[in-house]
């Protein structure tokens, strides 16, 4: 990789930042995050700037406030305070330097430093440990610039001890493998493997965050075959995966690499990447062989249980949750390139039309991540998104609420107030779906009455 590190081209607010600090006295410098992505060309990631300053969290505060920014103390407690300028949000903290960390999170006490290179010894990984000023130029004290070039994770100072300080940056370093597509310096990811188990001391939303980012990341596939080992302790339901050879005509791959493929080709999206992380989660405990092959069968259904613990012990919302293992249950579903077979679909997901388009998704990928002389199945999927549209377009009913007859028709006709009226529309709506009536009141009014007849 090819850097210039001579310039970093600032936005205008921050420009603004700069100059708000510095006409009051003070230093300011550019850290974190937005450099590192600035440098390697991630500009469209390269959004939220955060900065340090020589500036009390008090002093910066008045700086803003003085020059008609808004300005909140987000986290005083370690210096910082954000401030608001031309609509954009910039995190400010003070130069600090942590004081020891007994709960292996949070710093016991923080207190104040006199420069900015202090303030980078307390940053975790070298690509973040950088700082940058429009004119003074980019500050480098740990060989972050060249890490970047080399494509390297490494800590600043002794790996064991920063991930005892906070074992959060265990994760982080994963979550950046995935996001950046680097690799580890040898004796950082030595470390992380030996304080692993430290990052059971986090909150769940801690560590179902970094996770999210973690399974949403560009490099996802690369960074899931290498952070096994280290992820194990957050996430243990997935080691059995780890060299499990299917034994099939239809694979090439092992459990875990199938899944990591079918993870990178899904959309950077957490719902459908969950969906397949999980979707074969349970196929060693469904596994058999028979003549030399496995099979698999029943794996969705072990799958589901699987997935379901790992998701509440995270903290995942009912909904989310419920709707992740919707579509672990449906992943292997054949669905037929017809019209009639994907409002079958739709009906049997409720309707939501976006979980009909993250199963194709999730399918197509599982298509993708099979032997190569099966990928064929990944067209289908296109065919059944094309089929939705025209679906969606045509107005064509999927649930009971696009029948052109309602509860209070059905009710007219006899039928009972209660779960008979349900009971009936959905009958309707079966027999729109499979094209034994249309859907016209009229002849819907007809069906009721031979349903209700029939009852």
């Amino acid at each position: 990789m090819s850097l210039d590190h001579t310039f970093i081209d600032i936005p205008p607010y921050a420009q603004t930042a700069f100059e708000i600090l510095e006409s009051a006295g003070f230093e300011a410098w550019i850290v974190g995050g937005f450099i590192r992505d600035t440098l390697m060309g991630r500009s469209d990631n390269a959004r939220d700037i955060d900065m340090a300053t020589s500036a009390t969290w008090r002093e910066t505060k008045r700086a803003f406030v003085e020059a008609g920014f808004s300005a909140h103390e987000t986290g005083t407690d370690h210096g910082t305070v954000t401030v608001v300028v031309d609509g954009h949000a910039i995190e400010i903290t003070t130069y600090r330097i942590d004081g020891m960390y007994t709960d292996s999170r949070h710093p016991d006490t923080v207190s104040l430093a006199s420069t900015i290179e202090d303030d980078l010894a307390r940053r975790d990984f070298t690509v973040n440990a950088l700082a940058y000023h429009p004119r003074r130029g980019l500050i480098d004290p740990y060989g972050g610039f060249s890490d970047i070039e080399d494509g390297i994770l490494r800590t600043v100072g002794e790996p064991l001890r920063r991930f005892g300080e906070d074992s959060l940056r265990i994760l982080r370093g994963c979550r950046f493998a995935s996001q950046l597509g680097f690799d580890f310096d040898p004796v950082t990811f030595e470390a992380m493997c030996a304080a692993k188990s430290k990052t059971l001391s986090l909150s769940r939303e801690r560590v179902s965050h970094e996770i999210d980012l973690f399974i949403t990341g560009s490099h996802v596939h690369d960074a899931l075959l290498r952070c096994i080992d280290v992820l194990a302790a957050v996430l243990p339901e997935l080691v059995a995966l780890k060299g499990f050879d299917q034994k099939s005509v239809f694979h090439c791959y092992d459990v875990l690499e199938h899944t990591a493929w079918v993870v990178h080709n899904t959309p950077a999206h957490p719902l459908v990447r969950w969906a397949a992380l999980l979707h074969d989660i349970g196929k060693p405990a469904a596994c058999y062989e028979s003549d030399g092959a496995r099979h698999f069968r029943g794996h969705p259904e072990i799958s589901i249980i699987i997935g379901r613990g790992l998701l509440q012990r995270l903290g995942y919302s009912s909904k989310f949750t419920e709707q992740v293992l919707s579509l672990v249950k449906r992943h292997d579903d054949r669905i037929a390139a017809t019209r009639k077979a994907v409002r079958s679909a739709l009906r049997d997901l409720d309707g939501d039309t976006a979980l009909f388009i993250a199963l194709c998704q999730l399918k197509r990928a599982d298509a993708m991540a099979k032997a190569p002389e099966y990928r064929m199945r990944a067209q289908t999927c296109e065919s059944l998104l094309e089929i939705l549209n025209e679906i969606l377009a045509a107005e064509e009913p999927f649930t009971r609420e696009g029948l052109a007859i309602n509860g209070n028709d059905v009710i007219a006709l006899g039928v009972a107030p209660g779960p008979e009226v349900a009971c009936a529309l959905d009958a309707a709506l079966d027999a729109v779906i499979e094209e034994e009536v249309g859907n016209s009141l009229d002849e819907l009014v007809a069906f009721v009455e031979s349903w209700v007849s029939s009852r």
